[in-house]
């Protein structure tokens, strides 16, 4: 396991009983700055806090600015997942400008978003996730790494990870190329504006991106898919570790439908084991435990501020903890696909899986979300290969809309890691208010108001923690998260 070694590192075996700090920090392989430090206790993970270091503030920056810079700004969040912010940043501005788009203007966005999902997806597995399982060899990217015994597969098998691990730079490649097709360039795409984007689609960018996609497709069919599941047959101890809450909260992505009512991967809850509407004023977000201002706790985005209050006594984190109906919920392809319960893939349905349900309480867990994540990409392949027959050469991607002196608007979407949300306000033509919740901030999110761990936090509890010195599955169960 790639990473940096945690700050404490016991050099020899605990005490039965005995209680232990073991702090990662920075935990490595994902995408941004996250610290996690975990009380172990009889070899198991018996509390846990992340600590998010890096205050960003994009909301005050973009206050007092053309609404437009909105979609360009938010996009520098993440340089992973761009597209999913540009996403929920023109969907909100569609919103306040009260705009609607053509056919061929959502389909043309749905195309970007997609193959910003599917370059996405197979970067966390190959890149950011794969060598807490596959061994490679003893060069860079692959050391330095942590010493683990848990390795499992056979060499053949490991062979093939590692063979995969390298395809799988040129397989994002071509899915940036894909983006930028439609989107003018990747990272941070200049096409995705409110009113729909600005490309274009002509006859040879709709054959650039098949036969690019088609390559993309067969990857994701005859080798990732296989890969996660001859993983799960290798470690079904992991098909057991890490549930947390199982609670899931899914905003909707992909609309298949011009009013914007029926969507690929749906929106829904699912909290205490029913599954609920989703409703958007239940969202709140609260910051005892965060580094902001106690007066702005409990707020619906549309109130919400953003004031910081670093070295704020007894906060631990610049994330705030969103909650839906005061309680944490899981986002990302597993709350995704457990709410949509699509059909799954050739490959799972030979493994005796029809639905995502049919897992049941083996999608909560590490290698859970990992089959959840590669089936997810396996279902947007297949809607990608159906907006390429609907979408229209030449026809009109884009409806011109001014500025208006005032408005609101909500933009809700899904990005890779999970569910995020825009809101912006104007007045005098410019942005008083805008707030983003972002998807990482869900799952990493620190203790609330009411005492509630986030839900990374929480699926640490009893995670196994044999050698301190190696914390192998901390990093295991972060990463299946995506953070």
């Amino acid at each position: 396991m790639a990473g940096c070694k945690p700050k404490q590192a016991p050099a020899a075996a605990v005490a039965p009983g005995k209680k232990i700090k073991v702090a990662v920090d920075p935990v490595t392989r994902i995408e941004g700055h996250l610290k996690v430090e975990v009380e172990v206790k009889d070899g198991k993970v018996v509390d846990a806090h992340c600590f998010g270091g890096m205050f960003r503030g994009f909301e005050n920056i973009l206050v007092g600015r053309d609404p437009r810079d909105a979609s360009q700004l938010t996009q520098r969040i993440c340089g992973v997942c761009p597209t999913a912010h540009a996403t929920a940043s023109v969907r909100a501005l569609d919103d306040a400008f009260n705009v609607k788009l053509t056919t061929n203007g959502r389909i043309a966005r749905n195309l970007i978003l997609g193959a910003n999902y599917l370059q996405s997806h197979i970067l966390h597995f190959y890149h950011l996730a794969a060598l807490d399982y596959v061994k490679g060899p003893d060069v860079a990217p692959f050391i330095p790494r942590y010493s683990n015994p848990d390795l499992r597969l056979d060499p053949k098998t490991n062979q093939v990870g590692v063979d995969q691990y390298l395809k799988a730079l040129e397989i994002r490649r071509i899915c940036h190329e894909m983006v930028a097709l439609l989107g003018g360039k990747m990272p941070h795409v200049q096409g995705m504006v409110v009113g729909g984007t600005t490309e274009i689609p002509t006859a040879d960018k709709i054959v650039g991106y098949l036969w690019r996609f088609k390559k993309v497709k067969e990857f994701i069919e005859n080798e990732y898919l296989p890969l996660i599941y001859q993983l799960a047959g290798a470690y079904p101890d992991l098909l057991e570790t890490g549930k947390g809450w199982k609670n899931v909260i899914s905003y909707g992505v992909f609309p298949l439908n011009d009013e914007e009512t029926e969507f690929l991967l749906k929106p829904g809850v699912f909290t205490d084991g029913k599954d609920y509407s989703l409703d958007t004023k239940k969202i709140k977000e609260y910051v005892r435990y965060s580094w902001f201002d106690d007066a702005d706790t409990g707020l619906h985005p549309s109130q919400g501020r953003t004031n910081p209050k670093p070295g704020k006594k007894g906060a631990y984190s610049f994330i705030k903890a969103p909650r839906y109906n005061n309680k944490p919920h899981e986002a990302g392809p597993l709350a995704r696909m457990w709410v949509t319960n699509p059909e799954l893939s050739p490959v799972a349905q030979k493994a005796g899986f029809k639905r995502m349900r049919d897992l049941g309480e083996k999608a909560f867990s590490i290698l859970g979300r990992h089959v959840a994540r590669a089936e997810e990409a396996y279902r947007v392949a297949k809607a990608i290969e159906k907006w390429l027959t609907e979408i229209k050469p030449g026809a009109e991607t884009y409806v011109k809309a001014p500025v208006p002196k005032e408005g609101e608007g909500l933009g809700l979407t899904e990005a890779p890691r999970g569910s995020l949300l825009h809101y912006v306000k104007i007045k005098d033509s410019v942005i008083e208010n805008y707030q983003v919740v972002a998807a990482t901030i869900w799952n990493a999110s620190p203790r609330d108001d009411m005492g509630q761990r986030g839900p990374i936090e929480q699926a640490l509890i009893g995670v196994p923690v044999p050698d301190p010195k190696n914390p192998v599955n901390v990093g295991r169960l972060i990463r299946s998260f995506d953070p």
